[in-house]
């Protein structure tokens, strides 16, 4: 494994302990909020998420699920980055993250515009733990819809 695959595979874990975002959070009275639940029945990964808009900004990503370390990992990744992204910024990274998980390991994940969520290019390796990586972002795809509407 190289120094690199190592490190990922480290960011990966420190994030599904520490869990950025874990814990449903109440939308205050007056600010817009979407809410999904995801399951992926092949392995039993679940994921409530909510998703607050303050505007056109995403003012929280709180979430509640169990699951392997990847899709808690994921959700971790993704409630820490998408706080103060506007819509068109979150949708971008969401599909930049898409495409990663698409690539089966035929890109690097671009740290600068993923962060954290590079380190899940290995992965895409694996359909299987696609599934499992995507939980959260298909989550929050979906209640930024639901909020927005």
């Amino acid at each position: 494994m190289s120094d690199l695959d190592q490190l990922y595979q480290q960011i990966i874990l420190d994030h599904a302990k520490a869990r950025h975002g874990a814990g449903l959070l109440e939308a205050p009275e007056g600010i817009a909020h979407g809410e999904s639940l995801q399951h992926n029945p092949v392995c039993g990964d679940h994921i409530q998420l909510r998703l607050q808009l303050d505007g056109d900004v995403v003012k929280n990503v709180s979430w509640e699920g169990d699951g392997c370390s990847i899709s808690m990992a994921s959700a971790s990744v993704l409630s820490e980055m998408a706080e103060g992204l506007d819509r068109e910024e979150f949708m971008s990274i969401l599909n930049e993250f898409r495409e990663l998980m698409r690539s089966r390991g035929t890109r690097a994940g671009d740290e600068e515009v993923l962060g954290d969520g590079a380190a899940f290019a290995g992965v895409s390796k694996f359909p299987a733990r696609v599934k499992c990586a995507m939980l959260s972002w298909v989550a929050a795809e979906a209640a930024l819809l639901q909020a927005s509407a």
